[in-house]
């Protein structure tokens, strides 16, 4: 019997204590694991948050269509770059080398078109190519050579920049050559106008670019998603071997990663030519940083394992929206930077504090 009392008493304990942690973790707890199951909710209400806040201090200006529309345009080789930083991260990995990668693949599809007199079609087809392998090859090393991500993509960003300078012998193809012999280079910088009037005023101004930049992120958020290679990505980088305990490829999944993140380099290449008009082997220096930027901002766990490409998407907006914000309000650019500076600390405090959820 007094067995039989004990063990009553010992439950009714544990009952009470594990009653008392729920009310602990009540409202804190369920907003953590909102956070945590909508890793893009963060940098949303953050987007959302700027827009309002500049658009009640500048009032029509920052709410036309102009504006909002060139936030797009602006962001839209970020964004790109910052789409294949994203899967690279996930992994737990980061790639040092995706600003050089999408340079030396716009300099190739240039030279390729005006060096040796390829069908631009073919030209581009290589410049494609090579970003592909450079990434392949990053994948490799990776995965195959188990080097550190860090070492081999900081090694590679020196290697392809080198290469970019000494291939091109630091020569621009200029705007008016481009649009003279080869418009298709800067396809993806044509603008067209939606809700303009007849005289073509107003409206709304798109480029191809960013048309490409949504659907690629589209696409990337729906694979990551719904599909088998975008669980292993997940897996890969939250426990890369409790991932292949179960089953999944990791060396496979690793060298896709790179090799589909130096692709949509080579892209953002393509879209470099279109946006600055011209083929500049100096053009594209602050990518690397402006995409881990654009990452961090957006909610991407730098552990691993954790985010969304859409997260990513707002977090590109998110500068966009600051960086013209503060431009028609004639603030300093130094203020960019400064708020930018806190919303990246901010980004990782706020990761730390939704990891504990799943503590």
């Amino acid at each position: 019997m007094a067995e039989t009392d004990s063990y009553e008493t010992a439950i009714n304990r544990t009952d009470r204590v594990a009653e008392f942690e729920d009310t602990r973790r009540g409202f804190v707890g369920t907003v953590q694991h909102v956070l945590h199951t909508n890793p893009a909710l963060v940098p949303l209400i953050v987007l959302v948050l700027s827009i309002l806040t500049f658009g009640v201090l500048q009032g029509s200006r920052f709410f036309s269509p102009f504006a909002l529309t060139l936030i797009l345009q602006q962001v839209q080789i970020v964004g790109i770059v910052a789409a294949a930083q994203s899967l690279v991260i996930l992994t737990a990995g980061i790639d040092l080398s995706v600003g050089a990668i999408a340079v030396i693949s716009s300099v190739v599809m240039g030279q390729f078109t005006f060096r040796y007199g390829l069908p631009v079609e073919v030209a581009v087809a290589c410049g494609l190519a090579l970003g592909t392998a450079i990434g392949y090859l990053n994948g490799w090393l990776v995965a195959v050579m188990k080097l550190p991500p860090f070492i081999v993509t900081l090694g590679m960003w020196q290697i392809v920049l080198a290469a970019n300078f000494l291939y091109s012998a630091n020569e621009t193809i200029r705007s008016q050559e481009i649009e003279a012999n080869a418009p298709l280079l800067q396809f993806l910088g044509t603008t067209f106008k939606v809700g303009a009037d007849e005289s073509g005023r107003g409206g709304a101004t798109f480029t191809y670019g960013v048309i490409f930049m949504v659907l690629l992120v589209l696409v990337l958020a729906y694979a990551l998603r719904h599909t088998a290679w975008g669980r292993h990505v997940y897996a890969v980088g939250d426990d890369p071997e409790a991932a292949q305990l179960s089953g999944v490829n990791v060396k496979r999944t690793l060298i896709s990663v790179y090799a589909l993140a130096g692709l949509i380099c080579a892209f953002a290449g393509w879209a470099l030519i279109g946006r600055i008009g011209s083929v500049s082997p100096t053009s594209g220096q602050l990518l690397n940083i402006e995409s881990i930027t654009a990452v961090v901002i957006g909610g991407i766990s730098l552990f691993g394992g954790r985010g969304s490409i859409l997260g990513t998407f707002f977090g590109a907006l998110i500068v966009g929206v600051f960086t013209l914000g503060l431009r028609l309000m004639g603030a300093d650019a130094q203020w960019t930077y400064l708020l930018i500076g806190v919303l990246i600390i901010a980004a990782v405090a706020v990761d730390q504090w939704i990891r504990k959820v799943a503590a």
